[in-house]
């Protein structure tokens, strides 16, 4: 009986060094070691891949953001957003989450809407999409073709957050920016020219323009265009 307790004593001895001693390794040091070479070599990712304007973080480079308006009735819950047509505008996210904490994200859903391609809703959805970028991107001295519009400006991206759009969205966006904005179109052209990124590795992925990044940028030019 002795011998009994005496073994299952240090069994449980034993288990709690082992409990302590991995803790500390895997829940002390091996964090701290992983996080400071994160911050060392790679700052800026470790942190989030932040946004920064005027002195502030306004975002990241990694997640999407909405462009709208206010609400005309903000206690309207049935009240369609509508697009602050001043801004590029990103792809669109339906079917996904949002939240009244910071109404630019919808991050408490992340996915597809996992209808089919036949499915009488999306293919509304596409339409109505389409027929509106259209019309929102049309300006006097441009036209825009139901043709002109790829298909990322109507359908969302596999999780709802991605933050870029293709270099051919963004270019279809040029003159109603340039316009809103009150900013040469060959200005605007030049700044989606300058935040345009090709293929990884010249190979991996599409071009692609990141929406924030270049939002931040315009925001600058405008108020460099219109300062005294």
């Amino acid at each position: 009986m002795n011998t009994s307790v005496r073994n299952s004593g240090r069994l449980i001895a034993a288990a709690l060094r082992a409990l302590l001693v991995l803790t500390v390794v895997c829940g002390l040091l091996y964090p701290l070691a992983v996080t400071g070479v994160a911050q060392g070599l790679f700052p800026g990712k470790a942190n989030g891949s932040e946004i920064e304007a005027d002195g502030k973080v306004v975002g990241s480079s990694l997640i999407g953001q909405s462009y709208l308006l206010p609400k005309k009735n903000p206690d309207d819950p049935d009240e369609a957003p509508r697009p602050d047509l001043k801004w590029f505008q990103p792809r669109p996210s339906n079917g996904l989450g949002s939240n009244s904490v910071n109404t630019q994200y919808s991050l408490i859903l992340s996915g597809a809407t996992n209808r089919a391609g036949n499915n009488t809703e999306l293919i509304q959805w596409v339409k109505d999409a389409k027929a509106a970028v259209v019309k929102d991107n049309s300006t006097a001295g441009h036209r825009v073709k139901p043709s002109d519009v790829p298909a990322d400006a109507v359908t969302s991206s596999g999780s709802g957050l991605d933050p870029h759009i293709s270099p051919a969205y963004a270019e279809l966006q040029i003159h109603r920016v340039a316009e809103r904005n009150e900013l040469p179109v060959e200005r605007v052209r030049g700044l989606v020219k300058d935040h345009t990124s090709g293929r990884i590795l010249g190979f991996i992925g599409e071009p692609r323009v990141n929406v924030l990044e270049l939002n931040v940028a315009l925001k600058k030019l405008a108020g460099e265009t219109t300062r005294p």
